[in-house]
């Protein structure tokens, strides 16, 4: 297979229609406009895409983009659109610095007990519901040793556009598999012999740091609410990260690399 290379001039091309007006494709599919495809910015991500279990569609870029891509598309059987910046532009609906854009449909996704038997390391999401915050815990789960993520009530979706962006693509990397039932989940993984530690700074709560257990999964909230007091009555123990005096809180990303890194430690 080949990658086959065409150059487009006219923003109207149906060819385009996977990258066009993308704030409105960055939806849910059962939203209207919503698309349900995964789209990849910029070099790197396209990289992590091209290189994913994630079924490629196509790609579109300025011809400079496109030409740092070719070691990657060789041997990809999929058309690879070639287009002025300016015809990119009037595609997507703004301006794309990043030059480079792919498309993929949805891979299928492990189910709780498939990342419960596999893994050691888990974080838990009750609504984690910005797409931002997610595609940066998601690029601190890749790089700090989670093994996979269960996506818990009200959480966003990982494979929104921005999401992956912010991840780095990383998102890619990282098996995810919503949650069967809350709290049920994690009573489920609890089964499976993890300790679900909640992340809070409620008190009492013990410091991450003296936490000790063979699995965990910890357990984060949304920015500003934190967890709901029926995921805290849930948890086998309350973690907190100790702060200077007068801070009481962190964003929920930062709270989530420092909980990884600390508990990646101890797992060894």
């Amino acid at each position: 297979m080949v990658a086959t290379y065409v150059q487009i001039d006219d923003p109207a091309d149906p060819r385009l229609d996977d990258f066009r007006d993308l704030t409105l494709a960055d939806r849910r599919p059962d939203r209207p406009g919503g698309r349900g495809i995964v789209v990849a910015e910029g070099v790197p991500v396209v990289q992590r895409l091209l290189a994913s279990a994630y079924p490629i569609r196509r790609v579109m870029g300025i011809p400079a983009k496109v030409a740092a891509l070719a070691p990657d598309l060789d041997g990809v059987g999929i058309p690879v659109y070639a287009v002025p910046a300016a015809v990119m532009d009037a595609v997507v609906g703004f301006h794309l610095n990043r030059g480079v854009l792919a498309t993929a449909d949805r891979a299928s996704r492990p189910s709780i007990d498939e990342l419960a038997r596999s893994t050691r390391l888990l974080a838990v999401l009750e609504g984690v519901n910005d797409h931002e915050n997610l595609g940066a815990l998601f690029r601190n789960a890749a790089s700090l040793g989670v093994d996979g993520v269960v996506l818990g009530p009200r959480s966003a979706d990982p494979l929104y556009r921005r999401s992956v962006r912010v991840s780095m693509g990383h998102v890619l990397r990282v098996p995810f598999a919503p949650a069967e039932g809350w709290p049920e989940t994690l009573e489920f993984l609890q089964h499976k012999g993890f300790v679900v530690a909640a992340l809070t700074a409620k008190m009492p709560a013990t410091p991450i740091h003296e936490l000790r257990a063979d699995k965990v999964a910890v357990l984060l909230g949304a920015e500003g609410p934190g967890l709901t007091d029926r995921a805290l009555a849930a948890a086998d123990v309350r973690v907190r990260i100790p702060m200077r005096s007068g801070v009481d809180s962190l964003n929920v990303a930062t709270a989530a690399a420092i909980a990884f890194h600390r508990l990646g430690i101890a797992l060894g």
